[in-house]
């Protein structure tokens, strides 16, 4: 009996296999392409959520690259140890300054450029819109993620470590807070979402609170399209959009809206 010839679609055979495709192979280093380095206690966290949709497409494109770099690789004696009590006293743990330092020198040794070094931390700059636009326009990055009671402050005194926030509130780890800087930074190259128009009108991109969003049908639920958006005069479309969008900032967000007014000519 003689084995049947495997089915192929273009120049791709496929071949039943017991093992599964990984979703996202590895890619050789780029050059001039932005990169994350993700120091972390928890590698295999990453790529999660950014390996999915646009972010995970433009990963496998190489449009930008992700390293992980694990913290226990550099922890000491027998068990690996990168923590110990805290100096003084106290709750918890504290991440080691001889761990972190060698960690930190490892991932830093072969980057150049505008690379900025930053740590996820509740008592950080909190992450907005500008802040994301200013990474994306960096060579890399590299993210420290902290656990237990945080870092030796000696690590971000002496590497000049920048602290950034998701929020004011507390998480067990940096992982989730560096994703989602991440995501919100990739999606601002150039080529990842595909249309450029789309960064240029969201949320904040004007300093203001996007607009409402409307699609077909036309009329759901006895809820209709507002007239305007079915006019086709783009004049109009563009004033409505502007005007929804300071109504929803003043109204949801008046520190937005405070500094947008700021910001205009002529104010103060």
């Amino acid at each position: 009996m003689t084995n049947a010839p495997s089915k192929s679609h273009g120049r791709k055979a496929i071949r039943p296999s017991f093992k599964p495709r990984e979703l996202i192979t590895p890619t050789p280093d780029l050059v001039n392409v932005w990169k994350a380095k993700i120091i972390t206690l928890f590698p295999t966290a990453f790529p999660g959520v950014l390996g999915e949709s646009l972010t995970g497409k433009a990963l496998q494109e190489g449009l930008w690259q992700l390293e992980t770099v694990d913290l226990r690789q550099f922890g000491k004696g027998k068990h690996r140890n990168v923590d110990d009590t805290p100096a003084g006293g106290g709750a918890g743990m504290v991440l080691r300054p001889d761990v972190l330092g060698e960690a930190i020198e490892h991932t830093m040794a072969d980057t150049s450029g505008d690379w900025p070094l930053v740590y996820l931390s509740p008592r950080g700059k909190p992450m907005n819109q500008q802040m994301m636009q200013k990474f994306a326009r960096c060579d890399g990055m590299t993210l420290l993620c902290g656990r237990f009671e945080g870092v030796d402050e000696r690590v971000l005194e002496h590497y000049g470590i920048q602290e950034v926030s998701l929020g004011d509130f507390v998480m067990t780890g940096g992982e989730i807070a560096a994703q989602a800087l991440i995501d919100a930074t990739v999606r601002l190259i150039p080529g990842v979402l595909g249309n450029q128009a789309s960064t240029e009108e969201e949320s904040f991109s004007s300093g203001l609170l996007e607009h409402p969003q409307y699609t077909r049908p036309a009329e759901w639920k006895d809820l209709k399209i507002p007239d305007v958006l079915m006019s086709g005069h783009h004049g109009k479309v563009a004033e409505w959009r502007h005007e929804m969008s300071e109504e929803i900032t003043k109204s949801r967000r008046p520190d937005v809206w405070a500094d947008y007014i700021a910001s205009k000519p002529g104010q103060d």
